[in-house]
């Protein structure tokens, strides 16, 4: 019985507990009443709904919904969920905790290198002894002495453990680590887009103000042009005055510089 309870509980989709069938509208009214009359966990539910019907046998405060501030408040506060036990404050335990052999300082505050340094330069003489070792001849069939590998092979994974100990102990570190860095590239990837955002915003103002320049000097060519056709009339050099005078615009507009027009006269 004790096993299918168990097996209930882990299964992904359980059934729903047994006393689903007392969330009945009756008994919720009676709980409402039950409310209004007296307190529900001090007094006796019977004497305070005796003139009520189908009063049940069972508490009727447990129709309540659970308190999560009393969960709250205990110095461990945790929850069972599949027959798996959670803590409401996630943390990490150490090794001592969890029954090993923890070889590295447990406070936080202090400075772990010297001791995983050591652990890891045991962990390489130890791996050459157990190298060594495999080289011996074996034991006698009834010798209980367990064999030297043996030895070496338990006190590698006790150093491990402590190695991999210590690098869980340092995840929230570098999970900190790692959303820094990814903040600062977010911010120099904004910090390109932005310049390169300005620049083409300049480029485009650029290329405004040239598109303005050039409407302008087309203006004043058009009414340059308009002025230069007038004529001087003088007798006997009408027709070189006009050409020299006509030739000399055209190359000033060629050009596209403007400095000052002189009309020859001779």
């Amino acid at each position: 019985m004790q096993d299918d309870h168990d097996t209930e509980l882990r299964n992904p989709f359980p059934s729903p507990p047994s006393h689903y069938t007392n969330y009945t509208s009756h008994n919720i009214a009676l709980l409402a009443l039950l409310r209004d009359r007296a307190d529900p966990s001090s007094v006796n539910q019977h004497q305070v709904l005796a003139d009520q019907s189908d009063v049940p046998d069972w508490p009727l405060v447990q129709l309540e919904k659970p308190r999560i501030d009393w969960i709250l408040e205990e110095e461990d506060a945790y929850y069972d969920v599949f027959g798996d036990r959670w803590f409401v404050k996630e943390r990490i335990p150490s090794l001592a905790e969890l029954g090993g052999n923890q070889l590295y300082p447990a406070e936080p505050n202090v400075d772990r290198r010297p001791a995983l340094l050591s652990i890891l330069r045991s962990i390489l003489v130890t791996y050459s002894a157990l190298t060594a070792s495999l080289l011996l001849p074996p034991p006698p069939p009834d010798s209980t002495i367990p064999p030297e590998w043996q030895r070496h092979v338990e006190w590698i994974t006790v150093l491990s453990q402590n190695i991999m100990a210590a690098a869980n102990d340092l995840r929230p570190v570098q999970a900190r680590v790692n959303l820094e860095l990814m903040m600062k590239r977010q911010l120099e990837l904004r910090r390109k887009e932005t310049k390169i955002l300005h620049a083409c915003v300049q480029h485009h103002l650029q290329k405004q103000k040239c598109d303005m320049l050039e409407a302008k000097l087309k203006l004043l060519r058009e009414q340059f042009q308009s002025q230069t056709k007038i004529d001087v009339q003088q007798p006997g050099s009408t027709s070189r005055r006009t050409l020299s005078h006509v030739s000399y615009s055209e190359s000033y507009f060629s050009n596209g510089f403007p400095y000052y027009v002189r009309i020859l006269h001779k």
